[in-house]
């Protein structure tokens, strides 16, 4: 299955879903498979720095990480390609728009939106009307 590349239809396809759970930003120095599947981050980037992992809040809090912001994830479930243009400036500029930071994860299949977590409902709504914009 390929990705959309076409702007307009990712923005009226783009169907944001909320996802329950609280996520963390985290970095670790060294990141051992095992201690990798015990965390099972939603996400990972290796920066020269360090390991930055994108973890539930609770296996976080479970495993005495530090960190400054909690964070909502929204999920566009429109699959998108990692070719296209302008999706990730949209929703940037869109929640801008309404002083909401934006930490975009573009995966092969969706991009994921992280948001902080008292602005969430605000973020969704503000993507759900950038959708109706473009229909």
């Amino acid at each position: 299955m390929v990705g959309e590349t076409d702007l307009t239809t990712l923005l009226v396809g783009l169907k944001p879903v909320l996802q329950p759970e609280p996520f963390v930003f985290v970095s670790v120095l060294v990141l051992d498979t095992d201690v990798f599947e015990r965390l099972t981050p939603k996400a990972m980037f290796r920066e020269t720095e360090g390991v930055t992992l994108v973890l539930l809040q609770s296996v976080a809090d479970a495993e005495g990480f530090t960190y400054e912001t909690v964070f909502h994830c929204i999920t566009c479930e429109i699959h998108s390609s990692l070719e296209a243009v302008g999706l990730t400036a949209a929703m940037s500029q869109a929640l801008t728009n309404v002083g909401i930071s934006a930490n975009v994860i573009a995966a092969f299949y969706h991009d994921h939106i992280f948001v902080p977590q008292a602005d969430a409902e605000q973020a969704m709504t503000t993507l759900k009307a950038l959708t109706a914009e473009h229909s």
